[in-house]
């Protein structure tokens, strides 16, 4: 793979003479890959969904069924995309894909009938959420391993800050110019990222030359012979904890999150308390990835997915006799910081705990379980809605098995992989 990619643009000069490890500009540029899946989000996608189905004069259910069966058939890729990354590299598949998926935001972007909407939604949430997600993380994961909680983190805070300057400047495009052409502008802006991750992004250090380095990270000269195929990490109940928890966390927060405004309504507060727990949610979401990736090097990732897990039990159980704007002020705290340590844990762990050669297959197998619960997320909290009367009995039903994985979490043994790499080692 390295030769392959060095015949194709000759690497940076005398990288290893560098201030820096070149890994973090592939932080950098993973980030900005994450970033570049906003249109196949929902919160993407939300910023023209209103526009979108008054245009195609389209019912909201309608759309809603389109929209599920997209998520759940875009995710089918992310194993297929993982094998390639593993094979390929990050850095010719990740732009690969940008491009790809620039094409079909701008296909979108002309879509006249609801019946060929479909097919757009499908590239765009499936090249999105579903492949380049997996890709943008497989960016770092194989660049760093005794740093690689500190790098998750700080590109858990680069995404923060992408996706919320790209949705201020996207939803800002949709009021004044209308969804179709912010739409297109948007794939054009794809599709010019896509040659700027071609020159700068690397999948490993051996690509450019590094793993003969011994200093720091530069130790990418150890031995692959631990690290874990697909099937050995399936078989591993690490594995099925961190990826359950994972994807139960993301389950309550797409549901959270989408009907927040509709949750804070139901207990008395207004549109003021909203804006304000949403703040609060974005802001100490980014503190705690910094203290995540902070914590990382001298805490096992148990310890740090057990504390996530207990915070978000502890405001879904409190929530509903929440009354107060103080009490609303500790809930979004804890959902917040919850959101932000679970989040490193997610980048970080898979390849922490079962090395970098089927990073990508792996992360990918992760994904679909997480993917597949964020759909499953809204569905339950509404149909818990119209079968009880309130949103409180979701919160109460998912707090118990949120304590259940972090204590699993908290107690599992990890990989032998991932016990020979000291977390306070360089």
């Amino acid at each position: 793979m390295a030769s392959r990619e060095n015949q194709l643009l000759v690497a940076p000069i005398a990288v290893s003479r560098w201030p820096i490890y070149y890994g973090w500009v592939n932080v950098v540029m993973g980030a900005l890959a994450m970033t570049a899946t906003l249109p196949g989000r929902t919160h993407g996608l939300g910023l023209i969904t209103k526009p979108l189905l008054e245009d195609l004069e389209m019912a909201d259910q309608a759309f809603a069924n389109l929209n599920f069966w997209a998520i759940l058939l875009g995710a089918c890729m992310a194993l297929p995309v993982g094998w390639m990354v593993d094979r390929l590299g990050s850095r010719i598949i990740g732009s690969s894909l940008i491009l790809a998926l620039g094409a079909a935001v701008v296909l979108m972007s002309m879509v006249k009938e609801p019946a060929y909407l479909f097919p757009s939604l499908l590239l765009v949430r499936g090249l999105g959420q579903g492949a380049l997600s997996i890709v943008s993380v497989v960016m770092v994961g194989k660049w760093f391993s005794r740093r690689l909680g500190p790098a998750m983190g700080v590109f858990a805070v680069l995404l923060a800050i992408g996706f919320i300057a790209s949705t201020l400047i996207v939803g800002k495009a949709v009021q004044t110019e209308g969804w179709r052409p912010a739409w297109l502008h948007l794939g054009y802006a794809l599709l010019v990222l896509a040659p700027i991750n071609l020159f700068l992004v690397r999948s490993t250090p051996a690509s450019i030359g590094l793993q003969a380095h011994q200093a720091d990270e530069h130790r990418e000269q150890s031995k692959s012979a631990n690290d874990a195929t697909l099937w050995q990490a399936l078989g591993s109940p690490a594995f099925w904890i961190y990826s359950l928890a994972s994807a139960l966390f993301g389950l309550v927060w797409s549901a959270v999150t989408l009907f927040s405004e509709s949750i804070l309504d139901e207990h008395g507060f207004g549109p003021d308390t909203f804006l304000l727990v949403m703040a609060i949610l974005a802001g100490f979401g980014l503190v705690c990835n910094l203290l995540g990736g902070w914590l990382s090097m001298f805490w096992p990732m148990g310890r740090l997915l057990g504390i996530s897990m207990m915070l978000l039990a502890a405001a879904l159980i409190a929530f509903p006799w929440i009354r107060s704007d103080a009490a609303v002020v500790a809930y979004a705290l804890a959902l917040g910081g919850s959101g932000g340590l679970i989040t490193v844990v997610f980048f970080a762990f898979y390849g922490q705990a079962f090395g970098r050669s089927q990073l990508g297959r792996i992360q990918g197998a992760a994904h679909i379980l997480s993917v597949f619960a964020s759909a499953l997320g809204p569905v339950l909290l509404t149909l818990c809605k119209a079968e009880t009367g309130s949103y409180d009995i979701f919160f109460l039903v998912i707090a118990p098995i949120l304590v259940i994985l972090g204590l699993a979490g908290w107690w599992v043994s990890l990989p032998a992989a991932s016990q020979a790499k000291s977390p306070l080692a360089a």
